[in-house]
């Protein structure tokens, strides 16, 4: 009798269970079986319905749970051990469509998931007060597993749109010397332009394995440069592009897309690969990509970060319209960015690196070294996703790079090392060189000054690091930072250069009777043509530094 009388306890302990059967449960334990069941859902999917709910389907969603979990334990060793890996899976457009697919899957079957749960709670037996609440928890929890399984796959399809419009589909490059160099190249294009006048030159230069990098500028007025060897140009100009002061560096990009795409067959820009071939014949190295980005583009990039932050050194002109194209006059000012600390939107900001009324060009290459150590120190990671999208859509305004897209994964990873490291500077004038050495270069010299450049980087333990926030990433004229002050100056400088050990300026922002200089007082003196008293004012506008 006891055991007949025992068997038929089963069912009735089922519907009493008040997990599988909460119908004859009290208020409280209902509220707290709805609460458990979204929080196993949340963070284990497919255990509320295991133990609440229809098996099949919970066993269904658990093998999927634990099939993610174990491709996110191999993300992050990955992570760890073979970072350069995971982010060229990332950057891949087969794999990381691949993955969107999976992402807006798992988002699709989480929310399924958590609508299952609610019909589980059955909100129809919870207190009246408490049913709202229960659903705002439940919208809460969906938000933040399917929605950020979501925004994860829209964020993965910005970013592989992006990398299919900017990059290419060539073969990987390899190191020269330990290191890649990268042509960077700044213009204006337009519907009435045929080949582009590259409006500023540097090389980024950096260790394959350490990430220290150097910055070599190279201005736009270089005469004579040389086509490295196997240049097809060298057919038309093997001494050097030597035609007289209409051949400066960066006109070649117009000649060979205007008339020389012939010696280029099948190379997507032509007059873009003849300029990297000029620079690496010029300074002696093998410059292996470029990246041409368009001006408009480079300002939607800043305003995409939110701006960036720099400590002027004098007051930069936003030049009017050239009213004496022989003697470089503008017209009127549009407006002035004054000295001390600024923070500049993406207009601003490009007129502040492009720049060059008053003063040299080597003024304004100073100024857009200081540009593009701000840009870097300013994108941090809060920035990057909080505005992925602009910064992403921004991108796209390069206008060409034959940069891989196969080999973003070790590019990325590179530029991660690169982060926070000392950016040691050379620029081919002053204050490295004599203010008239690009009328008549000696490329033995310019040789010799990248070689003790790019040397004393070598030199450098991996883990030498520096902030690039600190002092020494100053530019000013006279100075050069890192390697570059260790070896004497090759040729006579223009003016004294300061102590190495001077660690920051003073912008100017009074004349030398101490009357505070204004925007007015400096558009009075153009108005009265004394514009000799503007370039004395304006004297240090190449002294910057990010904040």
């Amino acid at each position: 009798m006891t055991t007949s009388q025992s068997r038929p306890q089963a069912p009735q302990q089922a519907l009493t269970d008040p997990v599988r059967n909460p119908v004859n449960a009290p208020a409280p334990v209902r509220t707290k079986r709805a609460f458990v069941l979204l929080l196993l859902t949340l963070f284990v999917p497919g255990s509320a319905q295991i133990v609440a709910g229809d098996r099949k389907l919970g066993r269904i969603a658990l093998r999927v749970t634990l099939a993610v979990w174990s491709l996110v334990v191999v993300a992050l060793v990955l992570l760890l051990a073979n970072r350069t890996l995971l982010i060229g899976i990332l950057t891949n457009t087969v794999a990381s469509l691949l993955i969107i697919v999976i992402l807006v899957a798992l988002a699709l079957g989480w929310a399924a998931l958590f609508v299952n749960t609610l019909r589980l709670i059955r909100p129809v037996l919870l207190a009246p007060g408490m049913r709202p609440i229960v659903g705002v928890a439940l919208v809460l929890a969906m938000v933040l597993s399917s929605g950020t399984l979501g925004y994860a796959a829209y964020v993965l399809n910005v970013s592989r749109n992006a990398i299919d419009s900017i990059f290419a589909g060539g073969p990987a490059i390899d190191p020269v010397d330990g290191r890649y160099n990268f042509l960077m190249m700044g213009g204006d294009a337009g519907d009435d332009r045929t080949g582009r006048r590259p409006d500023s030159l540097s090389v980024l230069s950096v260790d394959a394995k350490t990430g220290q990098t150097a910055i070599i500028s190279v201005p736009r007025n270089l005469q004579n440069a040389q086509f490295s060897e196997g240049s097809p140009m060298r057919q038309i100009y093997p001494d050097g592009y030597n035609c007289g002061d209409e051949c400066l560096i960066n006109a070649i990009n117009t000649e060979v897309t205007n008339e020389h795409t012939d010696l280029y067959p099948g190379v997507a820009d032509p007059g873009a690969q003849a300029t990297l071939e000029a620079v690496s014949g010029s300074l002696g190295i093998t410059v292996q990509a470029y990246v041409l980005v368009d001006m408009e583009g480079f300002a939607k990039l800043i305003d995409a970060m939110g701006g960036i932050r720099i400590k002027a050194g004098g007051w930069v002109p936003l030049s009017g319209d050239m009213v004496d194209e022989a003697n470089g006059i503008h017209g009127m000012p549009t407006g002035w960015i004054p000295a001390g600390d600024q923070h500049l939107d993406g207009y601003h900001a490009l007129w502040y690196g492009r720049s060059r009324e008053f003063v040299d060009d080597y003024a304004r290459i100073q100024r857009q070294q200081c540009v593009q150590q701000a840009m870097l120190k300013q994108l941090d990671p809060a920035t990057l996703l909080s505005k992925f999208e602009d910064i992403a859509n921004a991108g796209t305004k390069v206008v060409d790079s034959n940069i891989s897209a196969s080999q973003l994964g070790s590019f990325v990873d590179l530029a991660m090392k690169a982060k926070g490291k000392e950016v040691s500077r050379l620029t081919i004038g002053p204050p490295d060189f004599d203010a008239s050495f690009s009328t008549v270069p000696d490329f033995d010299q310019i040789h010799e000054k990248v070689d003790q450049l790019l040397a004393a980087q070598s030199e450098k333990p991996a883990g030498a690091a520096g902030d690039t926030g600190a002092d020494d990433s100053i530019v000013q004229p006279g100075t050069a930072a890192g390697p570059v002050m260790a070896a004497p100056p090759l040729v006579p400088l223009t003016q004294p250069a300061p102590s190495p050990s001077a660690s920051d300026f003073t912008p100017v922002t009074t004349t030398p009777d101490g009357e505070p200089i204004t925007e007015e007082m400096l558009n009075q003196f153009k108005r009265e043509g004394n514009e000799q008293a503007i370039r004395d004012l304006v004297a240090t506008n190449g002294q910057c530094r990010p904040l």
